[in-house]
């Protein structure tokens, strides 16, 4: 897949994610979306849970990306005891490249997705992440944001202006920092805490923790903050999240 254009397929559209990376919105801007992405919550009653997932693709990720293939599928199974969920593929790789996929509502067809995907030499590119996610979540709804990676190459004072529109739209976003890497927590944290979502740490090659942490960020995106309280009476994973949520 190096180099190459992914073509659209049924569902599981790729797309250039191109927002800038640092918002330019008025008051009167935000006051106009958060107003918009109110009226059309994904908490409403009967509506589908909605997940961005995003992952970090640059070269040293390849580990990690076939890993969080293998995982996705628990995602679907724990949201699919509480309701439905669709999640939306978000990653970056390369030089500039950041895409996402249409939304998803089959493990099969996301993991198809995903195998079609290798991992490319590159700088991060979280400020876009966040931005498709904000524009995502005024266009359609969007109950969580999940974001795999290790580092963090870019300014922490734009990301965390982005992280304040998603937290004013009521968009959690849980960081999952794979390793120790201090500049990229520092950040990640702050994201997390300006959101209302979580901070956590992953080892390297760890499925248990990153399966535990996937399936908390489901339960949450499917049933809402009680389903993850269920869930933190079992499991770890969930206990870290809501323990830092607002």
């Amino acid at each position: 897949m190096a180099g190459k254009t992914i073509k659209p397929t049924s569902g599981s559209e790729v797309r250039p994610a191109n927002a800038p990376d640092v918002p330019t919105s008025s008051s009167n801007d935000i006051a106009a979306f958060v107003a918009k992405a109110r009226a059309m919550s994904p908490h409403r009653a009967g509506a589908r849970g909605r997940l961005v997932f995003a992952l970090d693709a640059t070269m040293s990720r390849q580990p990690t990306w076939d890993l969080a293939c293998t995982l996705q599928a628990d995602m679907f199974r724990e949201a699919g005891a509480l309701g439905s969920l669709d999640i939306r593929l978000v990653y970056y790789r390369g030089f500039n490249e950041c895409r996402a996929s249409g939304w998803i509502s089959d493990s099969a067809q996301l993991a198809r997705l995903m195998s079609k995907i290798d991992c490319q030499g590159g700088n991060t590119q979280i400020g876009k992440v966040l931005s498709e996610t904000r524009r995502e979540a005024v266009a359609a709804g969007v109950r969580a944001l999940v974001f795999v990676g290790d580092a963090m190459e870019e300014s922490a004072d734009a990301l965390c202006a982005s992280a304040g529109e998603l937290g004013l739209l009521k968009v959690p976003v849980f960081m999952f920092q794979e390793g120790a890497d201090a500049t990229a927590e520092q950040t990640f944290r702050e994201i997390a805490r300006l959101t209302g979502g979580a901070w956590c740490r992953f080892d390297p090659g760890a499925a248990a923790q990153l399966r535990e942490l996937l399936r908390a960020a489901a339960a949450y995106a499917a049933g809402g903050r009680e389903a993850l309280l269920q869930l933190a009476k079992t499991t770890s994973g969930a206990a870290k999240l809501i323990g830092q949520m607002k």
